[in-house]
């Protein structure tokens, strides 16, 4: 199984957001990332998944670096955003089936496999909804919902249950736990004890180093 791993990087925009952080997320497990507001989580994830360059050290999966020059994450790589990332005039399906068809996929199985990853997450009525229709926690599930449908290698999600009662955390939790179950590195930044609880790994960081 393929890991995904931060050797000695260090951030700096202004000041110093991460300071000489190396970990590695293993493949197979799911990966709580916890820490104050401000502690550099958001950071680690983009850096991660090479949304953003280190100023210094390297981010890698399966041996190559993550940061490919543009700030697109490789195919292999997932997001679950913490400000959703959805496209308001697409409906929540259209939301889903986008990533699939980024990838390649015909839009006819796209909008299938999205009509599923929405039944994953119990808002499978809510398909032909504007994004602007839905309330907080339905947009989160449906964030989770896009980001879970390719099956990526590395999921990266940011505080994916804050908006959500316990009984849809534990719906997420679970299917974070299936990713995982499928080989696949699970990353959540978290600052809930009780999803941290619920993950196999635990890192914590604090002002930008690992505690």
């Amino acid at each position: 199984m393929k890991d995904l791993t931060l050797d000695h990087v260090t951030y700096v925009a202004g000041r110093t957001l991460l300071d000489d952080v190396s970990l590695t997320f293993p493949a197979g497990r799911v990966t709580a990332l916890s820490g104050p507001s401000g502690s550099g989580k958001t950071t680690l994830l983009s850096i991660a998944g090479g949304l953003l360059p280190p100023t210094s050290g390297t981010a890698s999966y399966a041996g190559s670096p993550t940061w490919t020059g543009t700030g697109d994450p490789r195919p292999e790589v997932a997001f679950v955003l913490q400000v959703y990332g959805l496209v308001p005039i697409l409906s929540a399906r259209e939301n889903v089936s986008i990533a699939l068809r980024a990838r390649g996929t015909a839009p006819a199985d796209a909008d299938e496999h999205a009509e599923a990853a929405l039944a994953r997450f119990g808002i499978a009525d809510l398909g032909e909804r504007q994004v602007e229709e839905l309330s907080g926690g339905q947009m989160q599930r449906v964030a989770c919902a896009r980001g879970f449908v390719v099956g990526a290698g590395v999921l990266l999600a940011d505080e994916p249950t804050s908006e959500l009662d316990e009984g849809n955390r534990g719906v997420v939790l679970a299917e974070l736990r299936e990713e995982a179950a499928r080989g696949a590195v699970v990353v959540v930044a978290t600052h809930d004890p009780a999803v941290v609880e619920a993950c196999d790994v635990h890192f914590a960081l604090d002002e930008g180093q690992l505690v």
